[in-house]
Protein backbone atom coordinates (compact mmCIF):
# COMPACT_ATOMS: atom_id res chain seq x y z
CA UNK A 1 0.00 0.00 0.00
CA UNK A 2 1.39 3.38 -0.99
CA UNK A 3 1.73 6.11 1.63
CA UNK A 4 1.17 9.71 0.50
CA UNK A 5 2.74 12.95 1.75
CA UNK A 6 -0.30 13.81 3.90
CA UNK A 7 -0.09 10.53 5.85
CA UNK A 8 3.50 10.98 7.06
CA UNK A 9 3.99 11.27 10.82
CA UNK A 10 6.64 10.62 13.48
CA UNK A 11 7.62 6.93 14.02
CA UNK A 12 5.81 5.82 10.83
CA UNK A 13 7.68 3.02 9.06
CA UNK A 14 8.17 3.52 5.32
CA UNK A 15 10.16 1.89 2.52
CA UNK A 16 12.10 3.83 -0.12
CA UNK A 17 13.89 1.94 -2.93
CA UNK A 18 13.73 -1.33 -0.98
CA UNK A 19 15.17 0.10 2.27
CA UNK A 20 12.97 0.31 5.39
CA UNK A 21 13.07 3.60 7.33
CA UNK A 22 11.39 5.10 10.39
CA UNK A 23 10.44 8.79 10.40
CA UNK A 24 12.33 10.37 13.29
CA UNK A 25 11.24 13.96 12.73
CA UNK A 26 9.03 15.70 10.22
CA UNK A 27 7.93 19.22 9.42
CA UNK A 28 5.08 20.27 7.15
CA UNK A 29 6.22 23.34 5.17
CA UNK A 30 3.81 25.70 3.40
CA UNK A 31 5.89 28.32 1.59
CA UNK A 32 4.33 31.59 0.49
CA UNK A 33 4.88 30.62 -3.13
CA UNK A 34 4.57 27.12 -4.52
CA UNK A 35 3.16 23.86 -3.21
CA UNK A 36 3.41 22.54 0.33
CA UNK A 37 5.92 19.81 1.13
CA UNK A 38 7.13 17.72 4.05
CA UNK A 39 10.76 17.82 5.19
CA UNK A 40 11.57 14.67 7.19
CA UNK A 41 14.50 13.04 8.93
CA UNK A 42 14.35 9.31 8.37
CA UNK A 43 16.45 6.59 10.03
CA UNK A 44 17.40 3.45 8.16
CA UNK A 45 16.64 0.17 9.92
CA UNK A 46 19.51 -1.48 8.04
CA UNK A 47 22.46 0.73 9.00
CA UNK A 48 21.03 3.21 11.52
CA UNK A 49 21.96 6.26 9.43
CA UNK A 50 19.67 9.30 9.56
CA UNK A 51 19.09 11.21 6.35
CA UNK A 52 16.91 14.16 5.37
CA UNK A 53 14.30 13.65 2.68
CA UNK A 54 11.78 16.04 1.16
CA UNK A 55 8.36 14.74 0.13
CA UNK A 56 6.23 16.72 -2.32
CA UNK A 57 2.54 16.39 -3.10
CA UNK A 58 2.05 13.27 -5.21
CA UNK A 59 5.18 11.54 -3.87
CA UNK A 60 4.45 8.04 -2.65
CA UNK A 61 6.46 5.62 -0.56
CA UNK A 62 5.72 2.01 0.19
CA UNK A 63 4.74 0.33 3.42
CA UNK A 64 7.64 -2.00 4.34
CA UNK A 65 7.18 -5.74 4.78
CA UNK A 66 8.04 -5.73 8.50
CA UNK A 67 7.35 -8.41 11.09
CA UNK A 68 8.06 -8.15 14.79
CA UNK A 69 8.85 -11.34 16.73
CA UNK A 70 9.34 -11.76 20.47
CA UNK A 71 12.78 -13.25 21.08
CA UNK A 72 15.08 -13.90 24.00
CA UNK A 73 18.48 -12.21 24.25
CA UNK A 74 21.02 -14.93 24.99
CA UNK A 75 24.49 -13.34 25.08
CA UNK A 76 27.06 -11.10 23.37
CA UNK A 77 29.87 -13.19 21.87
CA UNK A 78 32.31 -10.30 21.35
CA UNK A 79 31.26 -9.45 17.81
CA UNK A 80 27.50 -10.09 17.61
CA UNK A 81 24.42 -10.38 19.79
CA UNK A 82 22.73 -13.79 19.91
CA UNK A 83 18.92 -14.09 20.08
CA UNK A 84 16.61 -17.11 20.22
CA UNK A 85 13.07 -17.49 18.93
CA UNK A 86 11.13 -18.71 21.98
CA UNK A 87 8.75 -20.80 19.84
CA UNK A 88 11.09 -22.53 17.37
CA UNK A 89 14.34 -22.27 19.41
CA UNK A 90 16.06 -21.00 16.25
CA UNK A 91 19.02 -18.70 16.97
CA UNK A 92 20.02 -15.57 15.06
CA UNK A 93 22.95 -13.17 15.39
CA UNK A 94 22.76 -9.40 14.97
CA UNK A 95 25.66 -6.96 14.63
CA UNK A 96 26.30 -4.04 16.99
CA UNK A 97 25.02 -1.61 14.31
CA UNK A 98 21.73 -3.51 14.00
CA UNK A 99 21.20 -3.65 17.76
CA UNK A 100 21.97 0.05 18.37
CA UNK A 101 21.41 1.29 21.95
CA UNK A 102 19.37 -1.76 23.02
CA UNK A 103 22.27 -3.48 24.91
CA UNK A 104 22.15 -0.69 27.52
CA UNK A 105 18.80 -2.13 28.64
CA UNK A 106 19.21 -5.89 27.93
CA UNK A 107 20.25 -8.60 30.38
CA UNK A 108 21.00 -12.18 29.36
CA UNK A 109 17.63 -13.93 29.11
CA UNK A 110 15.53 -10.76 28.68
CA UNK A 111 12.64 -10.64 26.21
CA UNK A 112 12.97 -8.23 23.26
CA UNK A 113 11.19 -7.59 19.97
CA UNK A 114 13.30 -8.37 16.89
CA UNK A 115 12.20 -6.61 13.71
CA UNK A 116 12.38 -8.56 10.44
CA UNK A 117 12.30 -7.04 6.93
CA UNK A 118 11.51 -9.55 4.19
CA UNK A 119 12.30 -12.38 6.66
CA UNK A 120 15.75 -10.95 7.53
CA UNK A 121 16.41 -9.68 11.08
CA UNK A 122 17.30 -5.98 10.98
CA UNK A 123 16.90 -4.43 14.45
CA UNK A 124 15.93 -4.89 18.10
CA UNK A 125 13.44 -3.02 20.25
CA UNK A 126 13.42 -3.33 24.05
CA UNK A 127 10.43 -2.67 26.29
CA UNK A 128 9.74 1.02 26.94
CA UNK A 129 10.18 0.48 30.70
CA UNK A 130 12.72 -1.93 32.22
CA UNK A 131 13.62 -2.85 35.78
CA UNK A 132 17.36 -2.96 36.50
CA UNK A 133 19.53 -3.18 39.62
CA UNK A 134 21.95 -0.39 40.58
CA UNK A 135 25.49 -1.75 40.88
CA UNK A 136 27.29 1.49 41.68
CA UNK A 137 26.27 4.95 42.92
CA UNK A 138 27.82 7.49 45.30
CA UNK A 139 26.61 7.36 48.92
CA UNK A 140 24.04 9.79 50.32
CA UNK A 141 25.04 12.89 52.24
CA UNK A 142 23.30 13.60 55.54
CA UNK A 143 20.67 16.29 55.08
CA UNK A 144 20.66 16.09 51.28
CA UNK A 145 17.00 15.34 50.66
CA UNK A 146 16.39 17.71 47.77
CA UNK A 147 14.42 15.86 45.12
CA UNK A 148 15.75 18.23 42.43
CA UNK A 149 19.36 17.07 42.82
CA UNK A 150 20.48 13.94 41.06
CA UNK A 151 23.49 11.63 41.11
CA UNK A 152 24.79 9.14 38.51
CA UNK A 153 23.99 5.45 39.00
CA UNK A 154 25.52 2.57 37.05
CA UNK A 155 23.05 -0.23 36.28
CA UNK A 156 23.77 -3.95 35.96
CA UNK A 157 23.84 -3.60 32.16
CA UNK A 158 26.49 -0.86 32.34
CA UNK A 159 24.10 2.00 31.49
CA UNK A 160 24.43 5.16 33.57
CA UNK A 161 21.29 7.09 34.57
CA UNK A 162 20.66 10.06 36.85
CA UNK A 163 18.75 9.11 40.03
CA UNK A 164 17.58 11.04 43.13
CA UNK A 165 19.93 11.03 46.14
CA UNK A 166 17.68 8.71 48.20
CA UNK A 167 18.24 5.81 45.75
CA UNK A 168 20.97 3.44 46.97
CA UNK A 169 23.32 0.84 45.52
CA UNK A 170 21.67 -2.60 45.25
CA UNK A 171 18.15 -1.25 44.74
CA UNK A 172 16.08 -2.07 41.65
CA UNK A 173 14.69 0.86 39.66
CA UNK A 174 12.42 1.38 36.66
CA UNK A 175 13.95 3.25 33.70
CA UNK A 176 12.37 4.65 30.53
CA UNK A 177 14.47 3.15 27.71
CA UNK A 178 13.39 5.81 25.19
CA UNK A 179 14.73 8.74 27.24
CA UNK A 180 17.12 7.00 29.67
CA UNK A 181 15.30 8.61 32.60
CA UNK A 182 14.79 7.19 36.09
CA UNK A 183 11.07 6.61 36.76
CA UNK A 184 10.79 5.06 40.26
CA UNK A 185 12.14 2.55 42.73
CA UNK A 186 10.73 -0.97 42.57
CA UNK A 187 9.24 -1.93 45.90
Amino acid sequence: MAIGMGELKKNLKIEIQGVPYRIVEYQHVKPGKGAAFVRAKIKSFLDGKVIEKTFHAGDKCDEPNLLQKPMQFLYFDGSSYQFMDTETYEQIALSEDQVGDAPKWMLDGSQVQVLFHNEKAISVEVAQVVELKITETPPNFKGDTSSASKKPATLETGAVVQVPFHVLEGEVIRVNTQTGEYLEKVK
